[in-house]
Formats: structure tokens, C-alpha cells, sequence
């Protein structure tokens, strides 16, 4: 969510619907100090790869509505929002501790779903669903993640 709070905080404090890239990175570098220019386009290109934001020419749009986030009082990002999640690795992490079971043992067990049952033809994102829904770990909060995660693929 900071990632969509980061990014919404340069259009709201300027109050404009598109932004050059220059102007974003002033912001989040310069004005704010928030962080230095190479995090500032880290950060705007975790936010395109994420869908929250569209570039064309130059010019950064958000997809999402600024007018609907909030920004507490003396925000400021940490580094950890450049950190890209994995979200398959958080799901096998959670099925490991449902489980009991070490993280390598419920990868070999993936890699069996992913060659035995599906002849190789099997995202390792679904195989972790299917292994999830077998041992009753929940998953649907990181269904966003893993669709974002097959599509960057393609």
C-alpha cells in the first residue's frame, strides 16, 4: 500500500493529472527527500510493472484514483517499498508453515504437480495454488500478485 501512497503523493501535492518523469522524480528526490533518483525511477518503474501507473511520452498518469488516498502526516517511504515481492515464494512460505514441512520439500512437491499431473505444462504460480487449496492454506489475498506475476511473463 506505500507503494500506492508514494506514488499518489507527487500528483496530489501538485495537483495535476499527468506528470513528466522529471517532475516525479524531483518530488520524490528533491522536494521531499524521500529518497535519491535512482530509488525516485526504481520506484516509478515498480509502480508501472504493478499497474498503478501508465507512461506515455514522457508523461506518468495515474491509473488509480488520487483523490481516494490518504497520505498520513509526516509519511515518508522506506527502501522496503522497492523491494519486489515474489509472490509465489510468500505462498510456498506459507504452505512450508501450515505444514510443517521445510520450503524445499514443498517445492520438489510442486515441481512433481508441475511434471507429473500437467506433463510440464503448469505455471509454478498456479502449482502453488493447487498446493494450497490441497492443504487448506489461503491464498486469495495474493491472487492479484500471482496474475501480475504470469502476465509480466508472457
Amino acid at each position: 500500500m506505500s507503494v500506492r501512497i508514494a506514488v499518489a503523493a507527487p500528483f496530489k501535492h501538485m495537483r495535476k493529472e499527468r506528470l513528466q518523469r522529471s517532475e516525479f522524480v524531483f518530488y520524490i528526490a528533491i522536494d521531499r527527500k524521500w529518497m535519491n533518483k535512482e530509488q525516485a525511477n526504481q520506484l516509478l518503474e515498480r509502480a508501472k510493472s504493478e499497474g498503478l501507473v501508465e507512461m506515455e511520452g514522457g508523461a506518468i498518469r495515474p491509473l488509480f484514483d488520487v483523490a481516494e488516498v490518504s497520505i498520513p502526516l509526516g509519511f515518508k517511504p522506506t527502501s522496503d517499498i522497492l523491494v519486489t515481492e515474489n509472490p509465489s515464494e510468500d505462498l510456498i512460505g506459507r504452505i512450508a508453515a501450515a505444514t510443517g514441512r521445510p520450503a524445499q520439500e514443498i517445492v520438489a512437491e510442486l515441481h512433481r504437480v508441475v511434471a507429473d499431473h500437467f506433463d510440464g505444462n503448469l505455471r509454478v504460480e498456479a502449482a502453488a495454488v493447487i498446493l494450497a487449496r490441497k492443504y487448506g492454506v489461503a491464498f486469495e489475498d495474493k491472487l492479484p500478485a500471482l496474475e501480475r506475476s504470469v502476465v509480466k511473463k508472457r
